[in-house]
């Protein structure tokens, strides 16, 4: 906290921590908060009128019905934690503190902005029946009787979500055409040498992937493409990317990118304004370890950070912690499970360890014979082993490292 507000407060005061968002990053923020020690008071807003859950498993179990839903196994009131539901934020005001929300204004000691990101919109699209985005339980809750009904559907995107998306629409039984603008499936996340033999996957699992292919319009029942195509679609998900969401930040100093729209944190977590942290979806942060600057759309990041966050807090920024964490995440789609660690970048070399035809193959990306990023495919080991190897900086011999049948900490330098 700033000297002067520290000074402004009476000797009573307790001090209190101010949590926007109620999303994994929020909630992991609340409870690491008490695990570090933090007796101060912690508020906890939401904007939706559920009891805060967790994300990953929207696009598989309760997308399929076989759950009701995620939530948290948090006893909030155990913890002393303030949960406020179905309390939209409005406005932040560093200079008095304050945090504006439909309900009237919060104040705070320490603030926490944790509120995610927000699915892209298809231009044109929106509001129009039978078009679906999947990020909240209630997109879930309504997706889940369009795949009960086998409907034929058409999703825009091959990312991700996309990805996932149509593995459970095709598992319900569901016809299911993917519609991608860009000439491969994960454009926007893997080089094309690798993401080729990533989209035979859809055609193995009965589904049909169609790249190049730009939407020009969505009317009742068809999806209409740049070419003159039309496909029929009983719905249409949407599944083009997200973006952090802080339009809500505007005009409260606090700097944001104007590139990608990320809260712009430092190395602890800490945003421009004072006493302000930021973490998970809406927020990038500088990586000595990549000597670039990330923004991480995946749940272990906002996993990772609220620990880094709740620290820098409860303990004093002296004392507190830099946040450099190695990024992973994983996926699951058409039967396959993917893992991903680390990062990489255009001009960093790539490696096969083991034939991409197979069910089970990994690539590792080297800068200056250091392994800095590991896609593995059915190989969990390869993932695990690399994960610590990133970590640890380690450079590794090309050749033993290009062998499949070599474990990948032996080819460890």
């Amino acid at each position: 906290m700033s000297e002067q507000s520290k000074s402004s407060q009476p000797s009573d005061h307790t001090p209190r921590v101010v949590i926007v968002g109620a999303g994994i990053a929020g909630v992991q923020t609340a409870v690491a908060l008490r695990e570090q020690g933090w007796r101060g008071a912690i508020t906890l807003l939401g904007d939706e009128p559920h009891q805060p859950y967790d994300r990953p498993p929207l696009s598989k179990a309760v997308l399929l019905g076989k759950a009701d839903g995620s939530a948290f196994d948090v006893d909030f009131a155990a913890l002393d934690i303030e949960l406020h539901l179905d309390r939209r934020v409005t406005a932040l005001v560093p200079d008095a503190h304050r945090i504006e929300t439909v309900r009237g204004p919060v104040r705070y000691d320490y603030a926490v902005i944790a509120t995610g990101a927000e699915p892209i919109t298809l231009p044109g699209s929106e509001g129009l029946p039978g078009v679906h985005l999947l990020r909240t339980l209630d997109d879930a809750e309504r997706l889940r009787p369009v795949l009960a009904a086998q409907h034929e559907i058409v999703v825009v995107g091959a990312g991700w979500i996309g990805a996932e998306f149509a593995t459970a629409a095709r598992e319900a039984g569901c016809a299911v055409t993917v519609v991608e603008a860009a000439d491969r499936p994960l454009a926007g996340a893997l080089p094309a040498e690798v993401a080729a033999h990533m989209a035979g996957w859809y055609a193995d699992a009965g589904a049909e992937l169609r790249t190049g292919a730009r939407v020009a319009a969505v009317t009742a029942g068809m999806v209409t493409l740049a070419d003159g195509a039309t496909l029929p679609a009983d719905a249409v998900v949407v599944g083009i990317g997200a973006r952090p969401a802080t339009a809500w930040l505007a005009g409260s100093g606090v700097e944001v990118s104007s590139e990608d729209g990320s809260v712009l944190a430092d190395d602890r977590l800490r945003t421009s304004a004072p006493d302000v942290y930021a973490v998970g979806d809406c927020a990038s942060f500088p990586s000595a370890r990549y000597g670039s600057r990330l923004l991480v759309h995946h749940w272990d990041n906002a996993l990772q950070g609220p620990r880094t966050v709740a620290e820098n807090i409860a303990r004093g920024e002296a004392e507190g912690l830099v946040y450099d964490p190695v990024p992973y995440f994983w996926s699951e789609q058409f039967g396959r499970f993917v893992q991903y660690a680390g990062h990489h970048g255009d001009a960093d070399e790539l490696v096969w360890r083991g034939d991409p035809a197979q069910a089970a193959w990994s690539v590792i990306w080297l800068r200056g014979g250091r392994l800095v990023a590991l896609l593995a495919v059915g190989r969990p080991r390869d993932l695990a082993q690399g994960r610590k190897l990133i970590e640890r900086g380690v450079t590794l011999d090309r050749d033993r490292a290009a062998n499949a049948a070599v474990p990948l900490k032996a080819a460890a330098q």
